[in-house]
């Protein structure tokens, strides 16, 4: 019998909540900001909301949280459903902070009646220094004791775009000498003259994220409202607004977010290597981007893998990137169709076989599949592309294969010897002479040789050519963040490596978009977006075994 897996400190929160009767359903969401593409750090929250509401039933909601008209787009709403849905999750309400930009007002105009918040017309400058320190309390400014009733009428005027973007704010009315930084008069509301996403020109005040979020929560009913640390020091504010508007009582809870090695996960950086053209869009298979990470050939189920190995915790740690490529491994090494492709070709040349003859071998798809993945056909003929580096002219110890005089199989096919070869005008190896062991056939040998060494080839004569890309680390440092400097300073500039004129077998003209394959010997890779029916291009989703030197 398996041993029982064990709960995270979020799962046991939930199972107490539910046995004491304190919440009939459960009830989470998900909330990006619709400001740029989702990434893997997003994947974790995404599987943590969904899953949890699979295991103990109840619904999650999808929740832009679209209170920034400068920085969002509708774009970045599509791909971030888009996102959500190829990683096998479905939301019950599509919902938008937008949604509850009335409700919200209405809110703010409660705390403004209840002495709870104030206009107040200083700079930004002028907030921060009146903030105060961590170890000095704030203080007051003369708009803070303004009455009710101008208080009201300012924020109206506000809302009536009677004031310029920055002319003033509203603020909470809490502590200006509170320990948490946080709780000293807050800005919940501000001014933006700028065309939203989907509420055009309606508003031109908008609400704060510390403002809008903990009331949508408790709008929706949403009983466990689950967020990465950097918001611990929110949770009091979060826990204030919803008792002093005595609203649902939605609870936050945090845990550790995910940082992953040799990448970096601020969408503030992500978008600057964007804009300035470090990489080729938000869906660079370089990225760490869900889109990204889709366009590299990762699955859904490996990324939710990724995400359960790593866990839920309460404490921010740095995770290996070669664990999420253990994971991307592990899923194709089961689902990938076994198939020859030649990166760095030499003409074989088998002497002694028929010119203009050609035949139908058999290859096994995937031997790791449960179902044995089925076979396909392979053409074989008298002159075949092979891997140079298959082939030495001067052999090593313990080499086991091409070398004048030395024996090895062809994949799927025949025994065959080097007799000769011949070189380029470069001194480079041009053309490999051998022959060939007709009674070696795999499947019905009967020549009694035995070899140790097994190379892969394509028929000269029925091969494709297509482009490869081998993508590998974006950054030279496991933490460029942490470095001195600039972050792009670190960028590898041998993150992708184009290589033309790759032969590939002809079964791979009908490659998929949405179909791993396993180049033998070289790695995992799938058909990439930018290919065309005449021009094949293929990405290396990951090498077969963890090859980086740092």
């Amino acid at each position: 019998m398996s041993e029982e897996k064990s709960l995270n400190f979020i799962e046991e929160i939930i199972e107490n909540d539910l046995k004491s009767g304190k919440y009939e359903t459960l009830v989470t969401r998900f909330p990006p900001e619709p400001n740029g593409y989702l990434h893997i750090g997003h994947a974790k929250a995404i599987c943590l909301n969904f899953g949890l509401t699979q295991k103990y039933g109840g619904y999650t909601n999808l929740r832009f949280d679209d209170t920034n008209p400068v920085t969002e787009k509708t774009e970045y709403v599509n791909s971030q459903q888009e996102d959500i849905k190829w990683l096998g999750f479905e939301w019950k309400n599509e919902l938008y902070a937008s949604d509850y930009f009335g409700q919200l007002h209405k809110f703010a105009v409660t705390l403004i009646e209840k002495g709870l918040a104030y206009v107040d017309h200083s700079t930004a400058e002028e907030i921060a220094l009146q903030k105060g320190t961590p170890t000095e309390s704030g203080v007051d400014n003369v708009y803070r004791n303004r009455s009710v009733e101008e208080n009201l009428d300012l924020f109206n005027r506000m809302k009536n775009g009677e004031f310029e973007d920055g002319a003033c704010t509203l603020r909470a009315k809490i502590d200006m000498a509170s320990p948490n930084m946080l709780m000293r008069d807050p800005i919940i509301y501000r001014i933006k003259h700028t065309p939203h996403h989907r509420t055009g020109n309606e508003w031109c005040i908008y609400p704060m994220y510390d403002f809008a979020h903990g009331q949508s929560d408790s709008i929706e009913g949403i009983t466990h409202s689950i967020c990465t640390l950097e918001y611990v020091s929110h949770r009091e504010l979060y826990d204030w607004f919803i008792e002093k508007l005595e609203i649902f009582p939605s609870k936050q809870y945090e845990f550790a977010r995910l940082n992953l090695t040799y990448t970096v996960m601020s969408k503030r950086k992500l978008l600057q290597l964007v804009n300035e053209k470090h990489v080729a869009g938000w869906d660079d298979p370089r990225m760490p981007t869900i889109s990204g990470l889709r366009r590299r050939g990762y699955t859904p189920e490996s990324i939710r893998e990724f995400c359960e190995r790593i866990g839920i915790a309460k404490r921010e740690n740095l995770i290996e990137l070669s664990l999420l490529e253990f994971c991307i491994r592990e899923d194709l090494n089961k689902k990938a169709n076994r198939v020859m492709a030649v990166l760095d070709p030499i003409k074989l040349v088998i002497t002694n076989y028929p010119e203009g003859k050609d035949e139908i071998l058999v290859g096994e798809n995937n031997p790791e599949a449960e179902d044995k993945g089925g076979m396909r056909e392979i053409p074989f003929s008298r002159e075949l592309w092979i891997e140079r580096e298959d082939f030495m002219e001067e052999p090593a110890k313990k080499w086991f294969r091409l070398a004048p005089g030395a024996m090895v199989r062809l994949k799927f096919a025949y025994i065959v010897q080097c007799d000769s070869f011949e070189k380029d005008a470069n001194g480079e190896i041009k053309t490999i002479y051998c022959t060939y062991i007709p009674e070696s056939k795999s499947g019905s040998d009967t020549s009694g040789i035995n070899v140790k060494g097994t190379i892969h080839w394509v028929s000269a004569a029925h091969a494709k050519t297509a482009t490869v890309r081998q993508y590998d680390r974006l950054f030279t440092v496991e933490s460029p963040d942490a470095e001195e400097g600039d972050f792009k300073d670190y960028l590898n500039p041998k993150s992708m490596e184009v290589i033309e004129n790759v032969y590939i077998e002809p079964h791979l003209a009908k490659a998929n978009l949405s179909d791993g394959y396993q180049f033998i010997r070289k790695g995992y890779f799938c058909l990439d977006k930018d290919s065309t029916a005449d021009h094949l291009v293929f990405n290396r989703v990951v090498s077969l075994k963890d090859s980086w030197k740092g």
